[in-house]
């Protein structure tokens, strides 16, 4: 098992910490025996409610509330996740009106699309900090909020490693002791997957001081597509301490998931096929994907004074992933005809990543400050090897075909004990300042951050060294917020995204011939994009709006001839791809019992810059011109235990392909729903049945192209899903 000594270490002390406070625990719990029936219905819809919150952890600048952010920020709470009994983060993502989630190229892998650009499962935080969350599929019962961040956020996250997260961040934060309760749930999804879980929360001390989180889950069988299987066993636990000066806490998590004949993306030519049966599977049963990861954070704060924090956090992530592919190419969109191969890709990860850092707040003369500074940095390393298929089989996506699994040929690396392949560092130090004025209803916000881009590659040969990169950057910040009346802010940012640049080739093929490059060998400075928005946040009452306005200009690489060297070719950061949009959001309960979450999204992506001119000015490849989301919880007036859920998604016109000669078309799902809570003693056990894809609609949901060489890739949307849970608190 591919874990480093100190994340041993860590496992070994969660767990020896657990062991020592469980005869605390079990004297922990109060109960009010006197309660009605009444007052536990209302208390279990209260723990039960779906809520977004526009405040969070805004990455250096710590937790702020929603009117004091220049920026567009929304948090998922683990009510949600726990009554949509999501199966990925992909699935609670679904919920946002401004992300849509797709497969990466040849894998399992979830990417969510925010603000138009790709983030990849490799660069989502867990806690704040990068390379600490699971890679690939990411269990979301282990995490109490699920936070968007839209927008670029190198400023504030630092640089993603994995060289995505130009549109947006999501941070992942693991659960809390918040109180004394205990939580066992049941449940079953089509077509015969079948869920249990435990959650333990406990608060001891004599003043509460010392808090534990225990929660632990499993989940196996087929889902609603036609013999794919899915299993996950979660464990995690957060032992933590909040007395006076000193806040701290301790993380680690366990997580093993396992897909089978799990259907992958349909790469295409020239025309898009008619969508097949929603539960059809043109997969093999050869395919899975395996992976075990250990995971967690220690976070350390401490109040040297009423004006001054100091605070601390490190977190590590020991991986294992074991993936064998049935990737699918159509050959005839007419008839469905298509060849497929397989590939063998092995690959364990470690990874750690610290932050330290000093918020400093003063006040004076009537205007305040709060001063941010410190340092980052994470390491990777992955180890890999490959092993793919040189002789494709033949199938068809409307009548899929069951083969063998067809024989490797060309592989790299040790498939037994893959060795280096890539490291990575990403270091910084930043510092910000928030200026206040006018009793904080302005506030003015100013930062940099100094980050340096080291990674090293290697040959899959023999692992010797191949190439190297260490590049360095400024990424500013520049944030206003302007408060005019209780309840309204307007703001606007300036901020950048950061993503390491590429190598240049040897050569280059040009009318089919290779023409020498003249700056071959070299990597290319760090590539930034640049983000302007403006916006403004409305709340009233129990109900919050928010409006924004953005553009993204983000460069990107091509060959061009170099007009200094005869024959030559010069490869450099000369494209631009430009992303506008409006984001309109809104959550709360208008009126007592009814509640909402919802919003669009209005996308124009083009690109602005372009080899020779060619596709310029056409959309960009799965960008969906409007996305639209509304979420509707209705508590019935006249049977209390009863709550009524039902959810909309829309998703428009997409370009499949760079010439924009190919489109998907716009599609609309609709999700229902129902909870109904039963008094059992002096607890309460809640209900759930809902129905995703109620219409059983059948849809491509997402075009992909990562490399044009390979063209574009169709993902089908999910069939008709029953879910139903069970779950009592005690």
């Amino acid at each position: 098992m591919p874990f480093s000594r100190a994340q041993r270490v860590a496992v070994s002390t969660a767990i020896l910490a657990s062991t020592a406070f469980l005869p605390v625990l079990a004297q922990a719990q109060s109960r009010n025996e006197d309660a009605g029936a009444d007052d536990i219905i209302v208390s279990a819809r209260r723990l039960n409610q779906t809520q977004v919150s526009g405040s969070g952890d805004i990455g250096v600048l710590g937790n702020k509330a929603a009117e004091d952010i220049p920026f567009n920020v929304r948090s998922y709470n683990e009510a949600l996740i726990r009554n949509q009994q999501p199966d990925s983060l992909g699935e609670v993502l679904e919920n946002d009106p401004t992300v849509r989630t797709t497969l990466g190229f040849g894998t399992a892998a979830e990417v969510f699309v925010i603000r138009g650009f790709e983030l990849n499962s490799d660069d989502v935080g867990f806690d704040g900090l990068y390379g600490i969350t699971p890679r690939q599929l990411v269990a979301p019962e282990l995490f109490s909020s699920v936070q968007i961040i839209n927008g670029a956020s190198a400023f504030l996250n630092g640089a993603a490693p994995g060289g995505s997260g130009i549109g947006g961040s999501v941070n992942l934060l693991p659960k809390m002791a918040d109180g004394n309760r205990t939580r066992a749930t049941v449940g079953y999804v089509s077509d015969s997957h079948f869920t249990g879980a435990v959650d333990v929360s406990r608060r001891f001390g004599a003043n509460q001081e010392w808090g534990l989180r225990l929660n632990g889950s499993a989940r196996r069988g087929d889902i609603a597509i036609n013999d794919e299987f899915h299993s996950s066993y979660v464990v995690g636990g957060t032992l933590d301490f909040n007395n006076g000066p000193v806040r701290a806490s301790l993380n680690v998590n366990f997580q093993r998931l396992r897909q089978s004949y799990w259907r992958p993306k349909v790469a295409i030519g020239g025309a898009i096929p008619r969508v097949p049966d929603a539960d059809t599977n043109y997969s093999q049963p050869w395919s899975h994907i395996q992976t075990r990861d250990i995971f967690g954070t220690f976070n350390l704060e401490w109040d040297l004074d009423e004006h001054a924090m100091l605070y601390f956090k490190a977190g590590a992530r020991g991986g294992k992933e074991d993936q064998v592919t049935a990737s699918v190419t159509l050959v005839n969109a007419a008839n469905g005809d298509a060849t497929g191969s397989a590939s063998y890709v092995p690959r364990t990860d470690n990874n750690e990543a610290g932050t330290l850092g000093m918020r400093v707040k003063l006040a004076a003369g009537g205007v305040t400050q709060e001063v941010n500074f410190g340092t980052s940095v994470a390491w990777q390393t992955n180890r890999n090897a490959y092993d793919f298929s040189v002789t494709p089989y033949a199938t068809n996506i409307y009548r899929p075909v069951v083969v063998a699994r067809p024989a490797g040929g060309f592989a790299g690396g040790d498939l037994d004990d893959p060795f280096p392949i890539g490291r990575t560092r990403v270091a910084s130090v930043f510092a910000s300042d928030t200026i206040g004025l006018w009793d904080d209803r302005i506030l003015i916000t100013g930062g940099l951050r100094l980050q340096e881009i080291k990674a090293t590659s290697y040959s899959y040969q023999d692992g010797a060294l191949q190439s190297f990169y260490k590049e360095s950057a400024v990424t500013p910040v520049v944030g206003l917020v302007i408060k005019p009346v209780p309840g309204l802010s307007f703001y606007a940012n300036r901020i950048e995204g950061l993503v390491r640049g590429e190598q240049a080739q040897p050569t280059v093929t040009i009318n089919g011939l290779p023409v020498p490059v003249s700056n071959s060998g070299r990597f290319l400075p760090p590539i930034k994009s640049k983000q302007y928005e403006v916006g403004g946040k409305l709340t009233f009452g129990r109900f919050d709006a928010g409006l924004a306005l953005f553009q993204i200009d983000k460069p990107g690489a091509f060959y061009r001839p170099d007009t200094d060297r005869l024959g030559f070719f010069e490869y450099g950061n000369f494209a631009v791809q430009r992303n506008r949009g409006i984001e309109f959001t809104l959550n709360g309960e208008p009126v007592d019992g009814l509640r909402v979450i919802g919003g669009l999204t209005i996308l124009d992506a083009k690109l602005r810059r372009t080899e020779g001119g060619l596709n310029q000015g056409n959309d960009a490849v799965g960008v969906p011109e409007l996305l639209g989301n509304a979420n509707v919880e209705w508590d019935l007036p006249f049977l209390p235990a009863l709550t009524l859920t039902g959810r909309v998604v829309y998703t428009g016109k997409q370009a499949a392909d760079l010439t924009n000669t190919l489109r998907l078309n716009d599609w609309t799902r609709v999700d229902l729903g129902a909870r109904y809570l039963v008094p059992v003693g002096q607890s309460a056990m809640t209900l759930r049945f809902s129905v995703d894809n109620v219409a059983n609609k059948r849809y491509w949901a997402s075009a992909f192209t990562a490399f044009t060489a390979f063209g574009s890739q169709l993902l089908q949307g999910t069939p008709r899903t029953f879910k139903a849970s069970a779950s009592i608190e005690f």
